[in-house]
């Protein structure tokens, strides 16, 4: 009975699977699409930054570099922010604090959807053999009740059933360059975000130190 269930599973050949393979194709584009204009959207504007930090580190006031960040959209300018406002309130350890949580936050919406990109990629290939192996238990299957013309018929069930797993590879290929370009370029945000965190709560200790000693 099984047996039976299977052989009629493997007769629907592999152009179902071909099928599933171009839309997981269009969901990975989608995604990568997706994902590229969120950090067009939510990204601050690097020169403005800079600008900015850089006018920060070099002695400008503290004051200053919030109301600089506070007119800057965007990832970046938030975080400092959140760190700036809780160094004011509790200190170095509050800002760190602050600073991290709100990295593992915008990690979490950087990453969202691509973990789409990264299964079909690694998969893809695996499901394209699978759609092969249906084809070729297929083509044999025909060759078994059609005597006539049987080497042709299993050779052109064949040739198709092989398309599979090059769809399988073409859409695995562009799949791993999108997941590792993505995966990459939010950890260069991030770790570039962190290193500015550091130097900026650097800056504010000093900062503190010189106004304490001015107090006494």
């Amino acid at each position: 009975m099984l047996e039976e269930k299977m052989f009629a599973f493997a007769m629907l050949g592999s152009e179902w699977v071909l099928w599933l393979l171009v839309l997981l194709s269009a969901a990975c584009l989608t995604v990568a699409i997706e994902r590229m204009l969120f950090l067009r959207q939510n990204r601050t504007p690097l020169a403005k930054l800079q600008q900015a930090f850089s006018t920060f580190l070099e002695g400008g006031s503290t004051e200053s570099f919030s109301t600089d960040l506070k007119n800057l959209p965007g990832i970046e300018a938030s975080i400092l922010q959140s760190g700036l406002t809780a160094h004011g309130r509790g200190g170095h350890a509050a800002a760190e604090n602050a600073i991290a949580g709100r990295i593992v936050f915008e990690r979490t919406r950087l990453d969202r959807g691509i973990i789409i990109i990264g299964t079909t990629g690694s998969n893809a290939p695996f499901l394209g053999l699978f759609g092969t192996v249906l084809g070729i238990i297929k083509a044999f299957a025909d060759l078994a009740t059609q005597t006539d013309e049987g080497a042709a018929s299993v050779m052109a069930g064949i040739s198709e059933a092989l398309v599979a797993t090059a769809i399988g590879l073409l859409v695995a290929i562009p799949a791993v360059v999108l997941y590792n370009y993505l995966r990459q370029r939010n950890k260069n945000l991030l770790s570039n975000l962190q290193s500015m965190s550091h130097l900026m709560l650097s800056r504010l200790d000093e900062s503190s130190g010189q106004e304490t000693k001015k107090e006494a």
